[in-house]
């Protein structure tokens, strides 16, 4: 008889909603009561759709969830919470996990109800899978290779360089990361390809 596998469940690859899709698509206005549904594909094809409802009338906002897992009806609800902002501007809204009651601003669906990541065992993102040369790799030559990236940010249209006379905090990321990846010499690059 075979050993079952072993390999983990990728938080990369489950499905997810997340407090920047509500917010994006204008679930979160205040004082609202917005209903949609949500729709997963892959490669063009539909793998996944929910439908949501999003209350921030009453003093107990919620998401409430309804959908269908392996035939299962499922419908529950998801708390919200929101906090003021630090910044003085409006409020952070935050999920509140049915499973865990942790805060969080993304829920994944890992077996039959979406909840915050730390609720399941066994699961990791795809970095954590990596070998150690492979992320040595991955640090080293991402940057090489990805710089046409880095370009593209740096000459947005909309990019701001300098806010009120200093650099800001974005550009000079940015400018470190293309210094760090035209600093890489050609037999480091030829030597990690051969190992």
């Amino acid at each position: 008889m075979p050993k079952p596998h072993t390999f983990p469940t990728l938080y990369d690859e489950v499905k997810t909603l997340s407090i920047a899709f509500l917010k994006t698509y204008k679930y979160l206005e205040p004082d609202g009561f917005k209903g949609g549904s949500v729709i997963w594909s892959r490669n063009g094809e539909q793998s996944g759709n929910i439908s949501i409802k999003v209350n921030t009338y009453h003093e107990n906002p919620y998401l409430e969830l309804v959908y269908s897992c392996n035939k299962i009806p499922i419908n529950y609800i998801v708390p919200l919470v929101s906090l003021p902002s630090n910044l003085g501007k409006g409020v952070v809204w935050f999920f509140v996990c049915p499973l865990t009651g942790k805060r969080c601003k993304k829920l994944y669906l890992v077996d039959r109800y979406f909840y915050h990541r730390s609720a399941f065992k066994g699961c990791m993102y795809e970095k954590q899978t990596q070998s150690k040369k492979s992320r040595e790799l991955d640090k080293i030559l991402g940057g090489y290779f990805g710089t046409d990236k880095l370009y593209d940010q740096l000459y947005k249209k909309h990019f701001k360089k300098q806010y009120a006379g200093k650099p800001t905090k974005k550009y000079l990321q940015l400018k470190r990361q293309l210094m760090f990846a035209e600093s890489i010499p050609a037999r480091t690059i030829e030597r990690l390809l051969i190992r």
